[in-house]
């Protein structure tokens, strides 16, 4: 097994960390602080391909592996998590509409999306459709040449400040084979949007509800056949899940790097940080635990773009993994550096909230449990 990148694979990783370094790191304290969606940032990272990293080349898109997104986005994260998480979600959505549209809805939408010209948000959860994301109740019903949508989505990050909308509606009420997905323009009549939620992290994107009330869209709008919608989105969240654990892991890095960086500065006892022996096993193992988050994460990206029958198992236990390891190694920087850690002025302590949420969103990491528990569970051996 060959563990080095090659060339074209260098150079991705090469152009977002230039990228990181120039426009997202000088700036996500701010955008933090300041609860800033830095959208014209967002579309400068759109020229260089990261609104389209693996969707179709035919509508404007890069067309490359998940192992190569998953580079791209490691890389991103160590200038600023939450701005790439959204990036990870917009690319997301633009997958499922250049990946499963019919001709016409990829000619309307597909460039402009793959472009950065108009950004998108992806509507799955609901109040009370969370980790049971196929009780949903939001309703599409068909009038002629219209969907009529009805119903609420919760949660929504980009939501109130993009233009397209991915929407998972109920077509009919035989459960998950009865969810059919859609392209929504964020300003059609009916379409709503709640207040900016106020969150423990991701600052630097708006969170909202999203109300549907009598919404109508063309039938065209409709990804797939009636049905499909289900089958797009747990697609999609096997990929989501390396994406939001690639952003756990830029993180993580960046947050052992400023550890590193404060123990063979700070001094106590008249001595470095770095020469006392009980922190330099918590910084070997801040690294090791990184080091085996990012491995599980670049084999299960490995595997999904080898169409592997295994690959969901291996995304759910990535995903699982890699968010809870790199959290905790965000929150033993921040303890490393004691007081300090905790002050605004060192970005420890929005590491440890811009994290957290990993642990939650893209199925929380129960249900990657449970997920990977059915996967084995179905095999005669192991």
């Amino acid at each position: 097994m060959n563990f080095d990148l090659t060339e074209d694979q260098q150079a991705f990783v090469q152009t977002a960390r230039e990228f990181a370094s120039h426009e997202l790191a000088p700036h996500t304290a701010r955008w933090d602080a300041e609860h800033h969606f830095p959208l014209d940032v967002i579309r400068r990272a759109a020229a260089l391909g990261f609104c389209s990293i693996y969707s179709n080349t035919d509508c404007g898109g890069l067309g490359l592996s998940r192992l190569e997104a998953a580079l791209i986005f490691e890389q991103l994260s160590q200038g600023c998590t939450v701005t790439t998480a959204y990036l990870t979600i917009h690319n997301m959505a633009t997958w499922m509409v250049t990946g499963f549209g019919d001709a016409a809805l990829k000619a309307e939408f597909g460039e402009k999306l793959t472009s950065g010209e108009w950004l998108a948000s992806y509507c799955l959860t609901e109040a009370g459709a969370g980790s049971d994301a196929a009780s949903l109740k939001t309703r599409a019903v068909r009038e002629g040449d219209d969907y009529v949508l009805n119903g609420s989505k919760a949660f929504i990050s980009g939501a109130g400040a993009t233009d397209v909308l991915v929407v998972m509606a109920r077509t009919a009420d035989n459960g998950a084979k009865g969810i059919s997905a859609f392209v929504v323009p964020a300003g059609t009549p009916g379409v709503s949007f709640g207040k900016n939620e106020e969150k423990m992290g991701w600052n630097a994107q708006p969170t909202r509800s999203i109300s549907f009330e009598n919404a109508r869209i063309p039938a065209r709008y409709r990804i797939g056949q009636e049905g499909e919608g289900f089958t797009f989105a747990m697609k999609g969240l096997d990929g989501g899940r390396l994406n939001i654990a690639s952003c756990s892991l830029g993180t993580a890095q960046a947050a052992l790097r400023a550890a590193h960086r404060y123990l063979q500065e700070r001094q106590q006892f008249g001595r470095k940080l770095a020469e006392f022996q009980a922190l330099q096993f918590r910084l070997a193992d801040m690294a090791t635990e990184l080091q085996a988050a990012r491995l599980m994460v670049y084999h299960a990206a490995s595997r999904l773009d080898a169409g592997d029958a295994d690959a969901t198992l291996h995304c759910a236990m990535a995903k699982r993994f890699a968010t809870d390891a790199c959290f905790a190694v965000c929150n033993e920087a921040l303890q490393l550096h004691g007081g300090y850690g905790y002050l605004r002025d060192f970005p420890l302590e929005r590491m440890v909230r811009d994290t957290r949420v990993h642990q939650i969103l893209e199925g929380t990491n129960e249900i990657m449990r449970l997920i990977a528990a059915r996967k084995l569970l179905e095999k005669d051996s192991l």
